[in-house]
């Protein structure tokens, strides 16, 4: 009963649970585009809900690019969360078609009913602006990478203080190997409304550090995240086989430090899943994702069923092959 459309495809998603039922949001787009390498910019929200992460309803589209606005080209991966104002706020990547989608900017969003999303004044709320842009890599010009990365926003609230972190794929300012400048982009926000761009929490081992997601379990912090094997840097390469996949840091706080975990969490060559969540249930942790390409091929485009993640005693993550998923 995995997390499918027959018309559409897949990719990116991301989980909030209401207090009764989860909600899982998607990227998606329609099959009849032909190439599923077209679908990032064909796309729009999906939104559906289960009780036990395996069987949804499908509840349609909930959010697009807008009209004219400054994320009028696409709306990719965000994350939802609720306020102190006892609404449910989404953070999610914007881009602009003037720009032909290259500079990558934050937006923010809010609902009361976890479906329909009113956008947040007229423009986006996070750019690499300000007195620490200098630290991440702002300009795409010169061909090091193929975008000005600064997407995928996780939001959640700041564990020491009454505020907010946010965390976001980005790269570093004036790294000379460019698969080494991968970073988790950082912001901070008394409200979560507005927003201050800090130095990166961490940088290196890869030129993208996708969908970053941080999390933490008994004590220890991680940061979940996706690459492929043609970014791993020299020296991660020599650590361990390049794969496509899903990988984490470990931190001793949410704002680090962080280290790369050894080995390599859930990859594969061809890619079996990508952009990956885990959720934490009472039966336990659980890591969801999309389908890829399993066989080298056709991109299968739908969100898998959940696998269940175990602890080892030394806190590293492993997925495990000896429970089964929540019924």
């Amino acid at each position: 009963m995995v997390l499918a459309l027959k018309d559409h495809f897949i990719w990116d998603s991301w989980y909030a649970h209401d207090g009764q039922k989860w909600h899982g949001y998607f990227l998606k787009a329609p099959r009849s585009i032909g190439d599923p390498e077209l679908r990032h910019f064909n796309v729009s929200y999906g939104h559906a809900t289960s009780t036990d992460l395996t069987n949804w309803d499908h509840l349609g589209t909930c959010f697009a690019p807008s009209e004219d606005g400054w994320d009028n080209y696409t709306t990719w991966t965000g994350s939802v969360v609720k306020g102190d104002d006892d609404l449910w706020h989404l953070y999610y990547t914007g881009t602009r078609k003037g720009e032909e989608g290259l500079p990558q900017r934050l937006g923010h969003a809010t609902s009361t009913d976890l479906h329909n999303w009113d956008r947040v004044g007229d423009g986006f709320i996070l750019d690499l602006e300000g007195p620490n842009a200098h630290l991440y890599e702002a300009d795409f010009a010169n061909g090091i990478w193929h975008d000005r990365a600064m997407r995928d926003p996780w939001v959640m609230r700041d564990p020491d203080g009454d505020g907010w972190l946010m965390y976001f794929t980005a790269r570093v300012s004036g790294e000379a190997e460019p698969n080494a400048g991968g970073c988790i982009g950082f912001a901070t926000s008394p409200d979560g409304y507005a927003w201050t761009l800090q130095p990166p929490v961490f940088a290196g081992g890869y030129g993208q550090l996708e969908v970053p997601q941080v999390f933490e379990v008994n004590g220890k912090w991680y940061c979940l995240f996706c690459t492929a094997a043609h970014h791993f840097s020299k020296e991660q390469a020599a650590l361990t086989t390049p794969v496509t996949g899903n990988h984490y840091l470990i931190g001793e706080t949410p704002r680090g430090p962080w280290q790369i975990a050894p080995g390599f969490l859930d990859g594969d060559v061809p890619c079996r899943r990508y952009a990956a969540r885990i959720v934490q249930t009472d039966d336990g942790l659980f890591i969801l994702g999309f389908a890829d390409q399993p066989d080298g091929v056709d991109f299968v485009g739908h969100v898998m069923d959940p696998e269940p993640v175990e602890i080892t005693a030394d806190g590293l993550l492993y997925i495990s092959p000896k429970r089964q998923a929540a019924e």
